[in-house]
């Protein structure tokens, strides 16, 4: 802290009237790839934020970014240095440049201001709707809440999508991880579940944040057209950090999003965030640790690869009614090569999570929508998750595809099959069928119910498999207009009480005999 240079600095920072107790002026040592180590940082900490050269006059309570001023994090505190990510062009940080800390952690804008919005990493907007005047900002970084302040999961959250709610629910405050390969439509289940909260009552819709990493900016532009096109983006926020995007972005994105995501949960409210894909996230981070000369483990990952996605994920919670009773919901997706779900980092985050969605390339190509392998696919937190309406039409579903794939199997290989074995692969393509679903179709709860309660009381025995979505969407139509009251009233009581049973069955009865 001797040089010449820094102590003329400080003099020109104390004739602004800042305290140089408590700025922390560096120098640039060396700056390559994204990565710049800084010497003279007294006193810096880690995932401390801070300002190059042309930003260093702002004062240390100063929260407000200047245009074109230029951010880093330190991550590596050593010996004689310290290392920090440059979020923003690399190219305009030099050797001998002045770096201030600001004695802050990387924060983000959170608020109502943000939701509408499309922002990157930062929080700065890039949807050309000029800035966000948010109120206060959320660390990037914060601890989870513990478990005395968490109740357990006893709320559904409806994706429209029935092979979901009916087979593997998500409730709300749940941690459920959608894996697969790509293409299989891992994407389009997350976007569902967005465009179905539309379906929710107003005051109890939840937020919904969708991060966007290392994609494709047309993606990502498209996912944004659509759900501004539905009306959804009234009441979500992207955050992208695209694949053109320096890693320190694609690394930081999630934790951005989340902490926009907090800010509405300690305000009692429920939100569901989307990570579109951690692991493209763990690729940035793991390039980020390598150029700061962390020790490569398994697979060239750094030792704390898992950490990087437990204090994310840990951080989606169900609070008591104490702490005010909001949520996160958090979908994690992660890529899987060729449906090895035991590799690396996908076993990594299956632990994390409570639960996975297992898409399968083959089902995709054999025309099942979504493409859910039910074997393999689990919700940890079960019936919990579920209305009682959802509980009483769901039964022995997930028992009968099951034993509907073994058959399956078998029948390639054997020609003579007794007529309850073939009654029983009937019943299993029509159950595959009925849970078929175009994407960016989700279907209201009580919807799903009335056709799901048809479906296993055995009222479409009578049509062929082929036949089943042709039948269904009429019967759907038929219910939207001729039964209401019944859908209504699904809807309010979340169960299917004996009066509306015995509407919903002749409302069935009367479709079935009109559509012979």
């Amino acid at each position: 802290m001797h040089s010449p240079i820094i102590e003329k600095l400080k003099k020109e920072i104390e004739s602004l009237g800042a305290d140089t107790k408590t700025e922390h002026i560096g120098i640039v040592r060396a700056v390559g790839d994204g990565i710049v180590e800084i010497d003279g940082l007294v006193g810096a900490s880690m995932a401390e934020m801070v300002v190059f050269d042309e930003a260093s006059q702002l004062s240390v309570g100063d929260a407000v970014r200047r245009e074109g001023a230029l951010y880093g994090v330190i991550l590596n505190l050593e010996e004689d240095t310290v290392k920090a990510i440059i979020l923003g062009e690399a190219s305009r940080v030099q050797e001998g440049m002045h770096v201030r800390g600001t004695g802050k952690l990387l924060s983000v804008p959170v608020g109502d201001a943000v939701i509408g919005r499309i922002v990157n990493t930062l929080g700065e907007p890039v949807d050309g709707k000029g800035p966000i005047a948010a109120d206060t900002s959320y660390p990037v970084e914060r601890e989870a809440y513990g478990v005395i302040d968490r109740q357990s999961v006893n709320e559904p959250l409806h994706t429209g999508i029935k092979a979901i709610d009916v087979l593997i629910p998500i409730g709300r405050g749940q941690r459920e991880l959608i894996i697969g390969d790509r293409g299989t439509g891992k994407t389009a289940v997350a976007i569902d579940a967005i465009l179905n909260q539309m379906n929710e009552p107003v005051d109890k819709r939840p937020l919904c944040i969708y991060v966007a990493i290392g994609q494709k900016e047309s993606k990502t532009a498209r996912v944004a057209g659509l759900l501004a096109e539905r009306g959804a983006m009234e009441y979500t926020t992207i955050v992208t950090a695209p694949a053109s995007a320096p890693a320190a972005y694609q690394f930081l994105a999630p934790y951005a999003g989340v902490a926009m995501a907090e800010y509405f949960m300690d305000k009692g409210r429920d939100v569901l965030i989307i990570y579109d894909d951690l692991s493209k996230q763990a690729v940035a981070y793991r390039q980020l640790s390598l150029l700061l000369r962390r020790p490569p483990g398994r697979e060239a990952y750094p030792g704390d690869i898992f950490y990087l996605h437990s204090r994310l994920l840990e951080r989606a919670a169900k609070l008591s009614k104490e702490k005010g009773g909001g949520s996160i919901t958090a979908l994690p997706i992660i890529e899987t090569q060729d449906g090895d779900i035991s590799a690396y980092i996908p076993t990594n985050v299956i632990s994390i999570t409570d639960g996975q969605m297992f898409l399968e390339a083959d089902l995709f190509n054999k025309g099942t929508r979504p493409a859910i392998n039910v074997g393999i696919s689990v919700s940890r937190v079960g019936g919990a998750a579920q209305t009682k309406a959802m509980k009483k039409v769901a039964g022995r579903i997930k028992l009968d595809l099951a034993q509907f794939r073994e058959l399956e199997a078998f029948m390639q290989f054997s020609q003579d099959l007794d007529a309850d074995t073939k009654k029983r692969i009937d019943t299993g393509r029509r159950l595959v069928a009925t849970l078929n679903q175009n994407k960016y179709a989700p279907i209201p709860f009580e919807v799903q119910v009335s056709v799901m309660y048809a479906a296993t009381r055995g009222h479409f025995d009578s049509y062929p498999p082929e036949r089943i979505q042709d039948i269904e969407s009429r019967f759907t139509a038929f219910m939207l207009l001729e039964g209401k009251d019944v859908l209504a009233a699904i809807k309010k009581d979340r169960d299917i009480k004996e009066e509306v049973e015995a509407k919903l069955k002749s409302a069935i009865e009367a479709f079935v005999s009109a559509n012979k």
